[in-house]
Order: structure tokens, then C-alpha cells, then sequence
């Protein structure tokens, strides 16, 4: 049955680990969805301070450096609490947590010397079973043609990695785009398998692989996993920009056969209908759109979390929510998840 606009009120469940496990046959619903945003809070309106490679070159100030890291995983550790206060459960950690990890020149040791906060970090990601994962920047290209950026990709898996396993996370999870298409598609894939194998097993078993909204599609990323049984994370929005020779309808079954885990997803909207603004994001979500993607995702009756990369970050999480109250009649059963 479509979501449509409610005929009767939305009941709120009081117990979020019983309403996912005793679902309402009843009214058929019986796909869980949960919604996550990434990096930073609106609503604390605070961000990660930074500590430039050159800057620290010139000053040799370690102890600058150590201080920035501490306040950062502090940081951190106030978004968690702010996440499980209001039931959110899905959660992208920001990769500039530690400035200059992966710069060998600097020779920090971000864990000993941090144990503490990382065990308080821990128990608060536990406390609600949250899923946390981390995004890679763009510097991060596995299949480029240059050595020494290759190297610099791996040392920043491995960065990546080790906070992962800092933090005791159970599904570890590093997204990344398959990267460069320098000498053409087929060259470029071959290139980010060969490498991918270069990689510690226990890091590649992190690895999810994400469409992109200019060069690889969904149906190159199914092509990559179907050769490395890497997981492919569909992002909606880079689909509308980038989009296969399929639909979506057809593509979403083998999507969704790549996951051993509950599958990730990406949603964002565009900030305009120009061709020039319409690959950036918009500040919330078009909830019509949104209304629309998860009556395609319900004929696949399978749990989903659904990452929202909006620049208004957890404000427009909350916003979309409202939206989705007023115009559906979805049984949500806390602040941030739903059944369909």
C-alpha cells in the first residue's frame, strides 16, 4: 500500500527496542527505517577546531595540538549524548577528529594518551546500540594513477580504521567513491580492486562502495562488488544526477543482496533546480521526494537507514520528521524511526 496522507492520529511507541521486535502485523507494517545526519549538530551549533599541517610545521606546538584533540573528542562526546537524548540512532562520525593522524612527520599517538574519553565514547555509542560510521574525504582516492596519492588513501583507511576499533564498533563501516576515471571506466575499476586487495583483510572488510554524481553510477558500483563483495551504498540524490540505464525498481533488489548488514542509504536534495546548483545539497529535504524513494524502498520489505547529508544537518532530520507526521500516515515509533 502507497503512503498516503493519515486518516487517523500516528500512535507513538513508548518502547523502541520492543516495537522493533514486536511489529504491528496488523496493519502490515513491517519495515523498519531509521534516519541519521552527519558530522555536526545545528542545534549544538559547534564544530571541530583544526590544526593545519604547515601551521604545526612552524610552531612544533604538540602541546597546541593535544589540546585540540581533547576538545574535538569532548566534541564528540557531546554529540553522542545530544543523539541519544533524542533517539537518534544512525550517526556519521566527522573525519577530522584527530588533525594530522595520518602525517607520520607529526608522530602523535592519538589513542594512549586519550583511552579514557575513548571508553566514555564507547559506552555512550552503546547505550542505544547507535550505528556510527565515517566518510572519507575526497583526498581519499584508492584508484588514483598516482603512487604516492594511493599511499595517502591507504594511510587514511587505516586512520579511519583505527578509530573504529577505538571505539569498539561492532559493524565497522568506511564509505567510500570508487574515484578517479582517469583512462576510462574499465581501467578505473580494475585500478580500486587491484589496490583494494593491497589492503589488511580486516580493513577491507569495512569497505562499502557509494554512487557518485558525476563519473560511476549504481550499476559501475554492482560491477566493483560483484568482483570484491564490497557492499554498494545508493545515493539517491548522485542517482538522480548521475543515473544508471535501470531504475531505480530495478536496481534496488541487487543493491540490497550486496549487505550482510542492515543496508546504509544516502538522501539529499538538491539546493536548486538550476543545472549549475543541482548536483550541490540543499539545506533540508524535499519531503515529497523523500515520500516518494521510501514507497520504492517499501516493495523491498527490508530495514534501511537512511543517512541525510542536508546542510542543516539534525535541524533538517527534526523538520523532516514533522513533515512526514503531517503528510503520511507512518507509524513512527520514536523521534527519528518509523515502520512502513
Amino acid at each position: 500500500m502507497e503512503i498516503t496522507k493519515p486518516t487517523t492520529n500516528i500512535i507513538m511507541s513508548k518502547n523502541l527496542n520492543n516495537s522493533f521486535k514486536k511489529r504491528n502485523t496488523n496493519t502490515g507494517d513491517t519495515m523498519k527505517i531509521r534516519l541519521g545526519y552527519a558530522c555536526i549538530s545545528e542545534t549544538l551549533n559547534t564544530n571541530y577546531k583544526t590544526y593545519t599541517y604547515s601551521n604545526y610545521i612552524k610552531e612544533q606546538n604538540k602541546k597546541k595540538l593535544e589540546e585540540i584533540i581533547t576538545s574535538n573528542l569532548f566534541h564528540l562526546q557531546e554529540l553522542l549524548i545530544y543523539n541519544n537524548k533524542n533517539n537518534i540512532h544512525f550517526f556519521r562520525i566527522s573525519s577530522n577528529l584527530i588533525p594530522l593522524a595520518t602525517k607520520k612527520e607529526v608522530n602523535m599517538n592519538y589513542y594512549n594518551n586519550y583511552k579514557k574519553i575513548y571508553h566514555t565514547l564507547k559506552k555512550e555509542i552503546k547505550k542505544n546500540n547507535m550505528r556510527v560510521d565515517f566518510h572519507p574525504s575526497e583526498y581519499c582516492v584508492l584508484n588514483s594513477t598516482k603512487k604516492e596519492v594511493v599511499n595517502q588513501s591507504i594511510d587514511i583507511l587505516k586512520y579511519h580504521y583505527n578509530l573504529l576499533m577505538f571505539l569498539d564498533i561492532k559493524e565497522p563501516l568506511l564509505v567510500l567513491h570508487i574515484g578517479s576515471k582517469e583512462f576510462g571506466k574499465e581501467k578505473a575499476i580494475t585500478r580500486f580492486i587491484n589496490n583494494f586487495k593491497k589492503l589488511p583483510k580486516s580493513i577491507q572488510k569495512t569497505i562499502a562502495i557509494e554512487n557518485d554524481d558525476k563519473s560511476f553510477n549504481v550499476e559501475d558500483c554492482l560491477t566493483l562488488s560483484e568482483k570484491t563483495n564490497i557492499p554498494v551504498i545508493l545515493d539517491y540524490h548522485h542517482h538522480q544526477c548521475n543515473p544508471s540505464n535501470k531504475s531505480l525498481e530495478e536496481l534496488l533488489p541487487s543493491i540490497i543482496k550486496t549487505w550482510k548488514i542492515t543496508p546504509k542509504m544516502h538522501f539529499s536534495s538538491p539546493k536548486s533546480k538550476l543545472k549549475k546548483e543541482y548536483r550541490s545539497h540543499n539545506d533540508y529535504i524535499d519531503v515529497k521526494e523523500f515520500i516518494k524513494f521510501i514507497n520504492i524502498l517499501k516493495k523491498e520489505n527490508k530495514d534501511i537507514d537512511i543517512m541525510l547529508e542536508a546542510k542543516k544537518k539534525d535541524e533538517a532530520l527534526f523538520r523532516l520528521v514533522r513533515e512526514l507526521k503531517y503528510q503520511t500516515n507512518i507509524k513512527f515509533l520514536d523521534e527519528t524511526s518509523f515502520m512502513i
